[in-house]
């Protein structure tokens, strides 16, 4: 069986408070099931997808980071040249929230300033024992320049399209030239170097050279 060819690959985190459901998320995303026995993340854990988007096929390389304080030195070496994160807070959980700004500061201040970002109210399906209006955090997001989802990681309600909806982000800022995946620490990799002619400016078209006779 042959591996499925890639235009791009894209290196994304999962971040937040622990307790938000980040691994759930990421098992969710992968396995399209709930994972049951959901212990906190020591450190980082990592998985992989391979998604269609944009009408490109583009590899997720997922970095899950643990939401722990003792964590964050050894997470933080992880932020560096990702490309698209998820920034999770529980609905049911005010103190989750309250930390985003700190989280969001060092997304940006670590991983790079054009990080594509959507902010994730997980725990969707508690919805009795809401804490955060979605109104209260669709302000935030907006405030911030981020894009924003509910998510439930038990059902799967917009999980798959949190992903999604990041990674059309980032081919949208690689068409418009934010985002140059020839440079260093971009997050970002061509998946196949005949993509590269994606970079000529729309319009052009390359053109053969005439036989030189000199």
């Amino acid at each position: 069986m042959t591996s499925r060819r890639t235009d791009f690959l894209f290196k994304f985190l999962v971040i937040g408070s622990a307790g938000t459901g980040k691994s759930c998320l990421l098992h969710q995303f992968i396995e399209n099931k709930f994972k049951q026995d959901s212990n906190h993340t020591i450190g980082v854990e990592f998985g992989s997808k391979v998604v269609g988007a944009g009408g490109k096929t583009v590899k997720l390389q997922i970095w899950d980071t643990a939401g722990q304080e003792r964590f964050r030195s050894v997470t933080r070496s992880y932020y560096r040249g990702a490309a698209g994160a998820l920034l999770v807070y529980d609905i049911t959980s005010r103190e989750t929230y309250n930390a985003l700004t700190n989280w969001l500061a060092d997304a940006r201040t670590l991983a790079s300033p054009n990080i594509a970002i959507i902010l994730c109210g997980n725990k969707k399906d508690l919805d009795a024992d809401r804490e955060v209006t979605f109104l209260e955090a669709s302000r935030f997001a907006q405030e911030n320049e981020m894009m924003f989802l509910e998510t439930s990681a038990l059902t799967g309600e917009n999980v798959e399209e949190a992903f999604l909806k990041c990674a059309r982000t980032i081919l949208n800022k690689i068409e418009s030239g934010e985002l140059d995946p020839e440079r260093m620490g971009s997050g970002i990799q061509y998946g196949d170097s005949t993509l590269r002619q994606l970079r000529q400016p729309r319009g052009v078209t390359a053109q053969a050279r005439p036989d030189c006779n000199c």
